[in-house]
């Protein structure tokens, strides 16, 4: 079965570290994707930038609106996602503990519907 984590994180908390750390941080990552990817539970891994890159579209009475950035009241943002394969619920769930950036935020892992 298929799952997304989807790896939130307050990047003020990234901000405040050294260069050596987050090199660290993205070096641990990078191994823990190589991993992933050896074990048969990685599809895929991306890294987002930052939410003041972003967009928000949204469709109402047939009129497009855009504006910047997220709709967001809180300080944590989507700042990744990795789509595994994973057994189970708890295999996925296993799957995300592992994740560098679950010790410094959240990882949100949710299956995915297959439609038919």
């Amino acid at each position: 079965m298929k799952y997304l984590c989807q790896v939130w994180f307050d990047s003020g908390v990234l901000d405040a570290m050294t260069q050596e750390e987050k090199a660290e941080l993205d070096m641990n990552s990078l191994n823990y994707d190589r991993d992933l990817a050896e074990s048969g539970h990685m599809i895929v891994a991306q890294a987002l930038q930052p939410p003041r890159s972003a967009v928000t579209v949204r469709v109402r009475g047939g009129e497009m609106s855009v504006t910047d950035g997220p709709f967001a009241e809180t300080k944590e943002a989507l700042g990744g996602f990795i789509l595994i394969e994973a057994k189970d619920l708890n295999d996925a769930i296993r799957v995300a503990a592992g994740i560098p950036l679950a010790k410094l935020g959240a990882i949100e892992v949710r299956p995915i519907h297959e439609f038919g």
